[in-house]
């Protein structure tokens, strides 16, 4: 799978991370990257998927659990991308 077809898989979950209220740090980034860097929508959900596939990738290299700590300071350091 190509990255940006798994990024475009990823999209409907971070769609559900947005709409939760067991995400809000999820929102939280996505409204700073709208409004405070003025990044688009779209360029927004594919940072958050870029994320949420880099700790889905170490999950299975580690053969370990989601680290939900790992997930958001990814996403603490958004709009830099994850390395790797």
């Amino acid at each position: 799978m190509e990255e940006t077809d798994l990024i475009t898989s990823l999209a409907p979950a971070i769609t559900e991370q947005l709409n939760s209220k067991d995400t809000p740090y999820v929102r939280k980034t996505y409204q700073r990257l709208i409004k405070l860097v003025d990044i688009d929508d779209e360029e927004a959900i594919k940072m958050l998927a870029l994320c949420l596939a880099d700790e889905s990738n170490r999950m299975f290299i580690d053969k370990r659990s989601f680290d939900e700590l790992r997930y958001q300071q990814l996403l603490n350091a958004l709009p830099e991308l994850p390395e790797g």
